[in-house]
């Protein structure tokens, strides 16, 4: 297994060594999102602010105006949070590319508790125009995700967690193509949509619900900005029952852009995310399991939609 945070600056490194104009910004996270190697090697292409995300996202929106290809990494709660009027304004309204990494998203800090969770991020910054969202579900697609960003004319939201996570896919003969969701299991009965490091989860429970002849069609859906309503609409049509899988609120996520898109053709709709409360302590593993995001909780929730 491998963790996302790991394989994106990793990837970053490998391209950065060829293109001089590929900068990494971070604050006092250069630990937290494994930029060590990259402060090492590229010296000259790497910004370190201190904690002060607010300057870190100017001095990268300033670094893009000027051509750069600007990567601001640090945890996920603080970037979406205490710099987000930056985000709002100096990225999204200024048009400046830069492609913010928050790391340790969702909640990936366990026991630190809700300061250190992120679990409003999809729901506001889809609404900003122009920026991008993306949850990479394994480090395949992470490493495709960064290629892509390295030129890619907007500024994109990529939220990651902290540990090693499974593989999603066995190899990289899949597309990843910005605003489309990757079919990972076929199915009739009911599709699961999931994001990030739920995706795994919904394909193990997929893989289950096929054991007990229930076809689960299961959507890698790692973009939530662009979204894929084509994909939504097609499953709402051929499988009648869709279950939402997010490690984010149950308000205005994955399972609301979902709604949105089928609103003038409903289906029924389970949302699976976080409930309106502060999330309860413990590890990752241990609050997946609380609030049913892991295979055995979106296996239950299916069996009683079905």
């Amino acid at each position: 297994m491998i963790a996302c945070r790991k394989q994106f600056t990793d990837t970053l490194l490998e391209l950065a060594r060829q293109d001089k104009d590929i900068i990494a910004v971070t604050t006092d996270a250069r630990g937290s999102v494994t930029l060590g190697d990259f402060a090492t090697a590229l010296p000259d292409q790497f910004v370190e602010c201190g904690i002060a995300e607010q300057d870190a996202v100017g001095i990268s929106a300033g670094l893009a105006h000027s051509g750069k290809k600007v990567f601001c990494c640090g945890p996920a709660c603080f970037y979406v949070a205490r710099a987000l009027e930056q985000v709002k304004v100096d990225l999204a309204y200024s048009e400046n590319p830069v492609t913010i990494l928050g790391v340790s998203g969702g909640v990936a800090y366990g026991a630190l508790g809700a300061t250190h969770h992120s679990l409003h991020d999809i729901a506001v910054l889809r609404t900003f125009p122009g920026m991008s969202v993306c949850l990479p579900s394994d480090w395949r697609v992470t490493k495709k995700l960064v290629a892509l960003l390295v030129d890619y004319p907007k500024p994109c939201y990529v939220r990651v967690g902290r540990a090693a996570v499974p593989d999603v896919y066995d190899d990289n003969d899949f597309e990843f193509i910005p605003g489309k969701a990757i079919q990972r299991l076929d199915g009739h009965d009911l599709t699961i949509v999931a994001t990030g490091e739920t995706v795994y989860h919904a394909f193990q429970a997929g893989l289950e619900l096929q054991k007990r002849g229930i076809g689960a069609r299961v959507l890698d859906c790692s973009w939530l900005k662009p979204f894929d309503e084509e994909a939504i609409r097609k499953a709402a049509e051929e499988t009648g029952r869709i279950i939402t899988v997010e490690e984010h609120s149950r308000y205005g996520g994955l399972g609301a852009a979902v709604c949105e898109v089928l609103a003038e053709h409903p289906v029924p709709v389970r949302i699976i995310g976080i409930p309106d409360e502060n999330v309860v302590h413990g590890s990752n593993k241990e609050i997946f399991h609380h609030y049913g995001l892991d295979a055995e909780g979106i296996v239950a929730a299916a069996m009683d939609f079905i």
